[in-house]
């Protein structure tokens, strides 16, 4: 079975590079060095590409590609790392749209997120508790919200927000809630090119996506489908970490030669390129159940994101390393790239969650076997 791109996804990559070579370059320190929370300059270009809708269906004001499609501008973005809303209002909001949503619901929000005039995100973290049913503390009840979430990836520059919550009787709920009357402070974080918040819900009106009850089993679909995506971000970064290692380490010089020709450094970039090549492999096969929704695709998720979060970190990582004392300085961004690993690498919660994912879902199917 060939997992590779085609032809027509393999010009789509061309062409998103070279966009986002012209407009995003020093994008990311320009935010951390000034006071906006994104680029909007760069998120209206993407706009303008149709980006945001690849995956919204033609009737709802989108281009109606497939999640492959989506996968190859994940990969581009990533490499760039775009200080953009992108995978907030794509990964997650649209997602969840696209699965539970009303038809009154999609009617009223996908166009506008395929226009990229609003943006959506996520949230479901509530500090540090442990992710699980039992621990949500957001309330939803009469059609209102009550409660915290924090972090929320995007939730100070969100025009709305899907809120992972639960009714008085415990029982969860995936809500939609509007944000221009709730109450946001923007977070610090390793990453400040990629702003967080924190949400409080007030009475705030939400509306239903799905049913009472299914909350959790939504939000989980939810976060196995952007993993996927999230993983060619990471995998985007990594293979940009160790082209710029590599470019270093043939132009330094010490002791009258190249210092990629020292087997410490041979060895380090070697071990990255491994690492990048075992995560594109569980990526590419996480792409392909995610377009044909294969049964497979909890266990393809849970692979891919664990495989990309150790590979990004990595890469990110040694690039400092290989450029010695002058990666650690700010004026290289070898530092950009590595603070980014960190913040994926905790997005969608940490890499230990999404192994002991692995485990569980590969214990299950063995059994179901």
């Amino acid at each position: 079975m060939n997992f590779d791109f085609s032809e027509e996804q393999n010009l789509l990559r061309e062409q998103a590079r070279r966009f986002l070579a012209e407009n995003a370059e020093g994008k990311a320190r320009g935010i951390i060095e000034g006071d906006a929370l994104f680029d909007r300059d760069l998120w209206r270009g993407m706009a303008d590409l149709g980006w945001m809708g690849t995956v919204i269906p033609e009737e709802y004001g989108g281009i109606g590609l497939s999640h492959e499609d989506l996968c190859v501008i994940a990969e581009e973005i990533g490499r760039s790392i775009a200080p953009t809303p992108f995978s907030s209002s794509v990964y997650l909001a649209t997602e969840a749209l696209l699965l539970a949503a009303s038809d009154e619901q999609k009617e009223d929000f996908l166009p506008r997120i395929a226009s990229g005039d609003t943006i959506g995100c996520f949230a479901h973290n509530e500090g540090t508790r442990k992710p699980e049913p039992g621990s949500i503390a957001t309330i939803y009840t009469d059609g209102k919200l009550t409660g915290e979430k924090k972090p929320v990836a995007d939730g100070d520059v969100a025009d709305f927000a899907v809120v992972l919550a639960k009714t008085p009787d415990g029982e969860p709920v995936l809500t939609l809630a509007l944000l221009d009357n709730v109450a946001s402070e923007t977070l610090e974080t390793i990453d400040p090119s990629r702003s967080h918040a924190r949400l409080r819900f007030d009475g705030t009106p939400a509306a239903l996506i799905g049913n009472i009850g299914n909350g959790w089993t939504l939000s989980e679909r939810l976060l196995d489908r952007a993993a996927i995506l999230f993983a060619f971000e990471q995998l985007g970064g990594a293979h940009r970490c160790l082209d710029m290692a590599v470019d270093y380490a043939k132009e330094r010089y010490a002791f009258g030669r190249p210092i990629g020709s020292f087997q410490a450094i041979k060895h380090k970039l070697a071990d990255v390129f491994i690492a990048t090549e075992l995560a594109r492999s569980h990526a590419y096969y996480g792409a392909w159940t995610l377009t044909t929704d294969a049964p497979d695709l909890p266990v393809a998720a849970a692979a891919a994101r664990v495989a990309a979060s150790r590979a990004y970190y990595l890469a990110a990582s040694e690039n400092i390393q290989t450029h010695g004392g002058m990666g650690f300085t700010w004026e290289l961004d070898c530092h950009l790239y590595y603070r980014r690993a960190k913040l994926l690498n905790l997005a969608l919660g940490g890499e230990r969650r999404w192994k002991h994912k692995l485990v569980s879902r590969l214990e299950n199917r063995n059994v179901a076997a």
